[in-house]
This record gives structure tokens, C-alpha cells and sequence, in this order.
């Protein structure tokens, strides 16, 4: 994020670091308008499933559908789109996309800094989120589950990267998720990412993956191998369920710089490599789920990433997804894959579940469904 070297981006995120942490997004319209002479301004917040922008600053504006507009645009190419006297202007926080800005009646000329005050607007809603839930509110089209409001705490993010890969992932149903989960942490040269099904539905399957989540992220903290990590955290989850309850996990972890990877397969979800417009199931040896015996240690495959790889995890819930029609893997799976190729991993991931849904005919899904997609770019940042 570039630094407020204008006297009036410093005025302007002086404001939004002095008042409530409710007041931040009206804030910044009020700064916009008296500093930048703006005609007006809209912050729109994704909603939970990314296909609608809400507005969060005028309680009766209009929400706007991603899919057509020029906020859309602007929100999925993280870019700056001019639609009449608007321009729009991604919100972001490094990787992640909470909306964008609208500006009206702006001086075209100083668009950068609009793009710069939306940057700023975006860290301060992130840390705003931590004492006000006003800005969670806007996002929600529908009221969540309570196991789906746990499942959102959960995660890290969306989407992460740092010029050597990008990583995304999607849960449906946004509302109502059960057990699916994903996690990652990013270390200098090492990227590990777990993704998690714990069996069940509602409130106890959404306990059963966050016990299984957190006890992945204390032994990795603890600096424990990847294989110890899932070693204890099976004996965490045996301990409390003492078998009755698993949780089925993929867990990889990939050297940057070289593109190695080792990988353990826990009663997984699917892994697919693509590569060069053709897509591969990877095979990997079967383990245990975390938690269904005592005391079991995991083994770690290795494989080797060329430059421009995408590694696609797929949950059972996408697997095994069927109507009358037939079952998603075998009508629809292979048209998905690729077109995937040719989008960023974050259109990639709602592409898949999208797809999904529409499967089911736009009803609500049997089973809840993640998609997590990793791009290796090469070495270098």
C-alpha cells in the first residue's frame, strides 16, 4: 500500500484512525467529499456469497450485482473502472477483496489517489471489524447458521499470494456450511495449507473442524513438522470424540522458491493438477482421518510444481454431488476445469461452486462444498 504523501490522504487517514470503528466508512465519505471536492461516495461490501455489492454507507441505496456492472468489474480485476462520472475502485487488503469505493464527480486526474484512499479505507475496515460488527451486518443478504457463523470466524481469508503464487478458496452454501474449512499460513519461503471436512452437520461438525483447525494451527506454531501437525491433531480430535467423530484433511506444504511440495492425504478432499490446459486427479496414498484411531502417524508424498501449475482441492461435497440428472463429476466437472484455466483463482473458486449450485438447480446444496485453488508462479517474487 503506498503511503499518504498528499496532505489530504494524510488528512484523510487520520479521520478514519480518530473515530469509531463504526463511523469509519461514513468517515470517509465525509473526508472525500470536503478534502477531494467529490460529488459523492459509496463504499459497496461484497456480501457473503460475492455476487452482490451491499452499500455501506447509505442505508437505501441500491446493492449491485457483480456479475454486469462496472463495480463488478472493478472488484473482480482489482482494478479502477469508470462508468459515467463514477469511477469505482477496488477496496483490498493485499490480497483479499472486501468491495470497492464509488466516487462521483471526481477530477480524473486523481484517480490514484482514489485508489490510494481506497487502500487505506480497506485496512481500517479489516481492524474496524475487530470492535463492530456494522460492517458484518452489511455484508449478510440472509441471516448465517450459527455453524456457518463459526465457520467464517474460522477462516484466515480468502485469498492470499506474494507475486510467487496465489492462492483462493469458496464455501457454499455461504449461509449454511457445515463441516468445510480452510486454512494456510504463509512463512518466508514455505506455504502450508490444510483443508478440512469434519463429518457431521450443523453446529457439531462446525465444532468438530474448528478443534481440528486449531489444534493444526498450535502445532504449527509450535514449529512441528507437517506430519507431526496432523499427528497431533488427530490425537486431539480422538481424544475429545474418541473416534466417533474424523475429520477428512489435505495437507500440503510448498517450498516456494523450488516448487516441492509434500502433501498427506487424511481421507481427503480431491486434489487435481493443472497443468497446460489438462487436468489430473493426483493419487496420493490414502491415510486415516484425523481423529478415527488413536495415535496414528502420517506419511508425506512428495511432487514436484512446474512454473504456471495449479493445484485445485475439491470436498466431498462437490464429489459426490448428484441429482436426477446425474452425479457433478461426470456431467459437469470436465467443462468447469477447463474453463478454469483461464481465470484467476479467485473467479476460478466461485466458478466451480457456482457451477455447483446451479447444478442443483439454484436449491439449496445437500452437502456443503469447498474449492480451494493454488497457482505456483516460479521462485521469484
Amino acid at each position: 500500500m503506498n503511503h499518504p504523501t498528499d496532505s489530504r490522504l494524510a488528512t484523510f487517514a487520520t479521520a478514519l484512525l480518530e473515530v469509531p470503528a463504526h463511523l469509519v466508512a461514513a468517515t470517509a465519505r465525509t473526508v472525500l467529499r470536503r478534502e477531494f471536492g467529490v460529488g459523492d461516495a459509496e463504499l459497496y461490501l461484497a456480501d457473503y456469497r460475492e455476487t452482490t455489492l451491499v452499500p455501506a454507507i447509505t442505508p437505501d441505496a441500491t446493492p449491485l450485482p457483480v456479475a454486469g456492472t462496472a463495480a463488478g468489474r472493478a472488484f473482480t480485476t482489482r482494478t479502477a473502472v469508470t462508468d459515467g462520472d463514477t469511477v469505482y475502485l477496488p477496496v483490498l487488503v493485499r490480497y483479499n477483496r472486501l468491495g470497492v469505493l464509488g466516487v462521483s464527480g471526481a477530477d480524473p486526474g486523481s484517480h490514484d489517489l482514489f485508489a490510494t484512499a481506497a487502500a487505506l479505507l480497506g485496512h481500517e475496515l479489516v481492524v474496524a471489524d475487530t470492535a463492530t460488527d456494522r460492517f458484518r451486518r452489511v455484508r449478510r443478504r440472509q441471516r448465517l447458521t450459527l455453524a456457518a457463523e463459526m465457520q467464517w470466524d474460522l477462516l484466515p481469508g480468502r485469498r492470499i499470494g506474494d507475486g510467487r503464487f496465489e492462492l483462493a478458496g469458496h464455501l457454499e452454501p455461504a449461509y449454511a456450511v457445515h463441516g468445510d474449512n480452510f486454512d494456510w499460513s504463509l512463512d518466508s519461503d514455505e506455504l502450508t495449507l490444510t483443508v478440512t471436512n469434519g463429518s457431521g452437520t450443523g453446529v457439531g461438525a462446525a465444532m468438530l473442524t474448528g478443534l481440528t483447525v486449531h489444534a493444526m494451527r498450535n502445532a504449527r506454531r509450535a514449529g512441528l513438522a507437517l506430519a507431526d501437525q496432523l499427528a497431533l491433531a488427530g490425537q486431539a480430535v480422538w481424544a475429545e470424540y474418541g473416534g466417533k467423530q474424523h475429520v477428512a484433511t489435505l495437507a500440503l506444504r510448498l517450498h516456494l522458491p523450488s516448487g516441492r511440495l509434500a502433501v498427506a492425504d487424511a481421507g481427503s478432499p480431491a486434489l487435481y493438477r493443472l497443468r497446460g490446459g489438462d487436468a489430473e486427479r493426483i493419487e496420493l496414498d490414502a491415510q486415516l482421518p484425523l481423529g478415527m484411531f488413536d495415535g496414528v502417524e502420517y506419511d508425506l508424498g512428495q511432487l514436484a510444481l512446474r512454473q504456471g501449475d495449479r493445484l485445485l482441492v475439491l470436498s466431498d461435497g462437490v464429489l459426490n454431488a448428484a441429482t436426477t440428472a446425474g452425479r457433478y463429476v461426470d456431467t459437469e466437472l470436465d467443462r468447469v476445469l477447463a474453463e478454469v484455466a483461464r481465470l484467476s483463482p479467485a473467479d476460478a473458486v466461485h466458478l466451480v461452486l457456482s457451477r455447483l449450485v446451479a447444478f442443483h438447480a439454484s436449491a439449496e446444496l445437500a452437502d456443503d462444498a469447498v474449492a480451494v485453488l493454488l497457482e505456483w508462479r516460479g521462485g521469484q517474487r
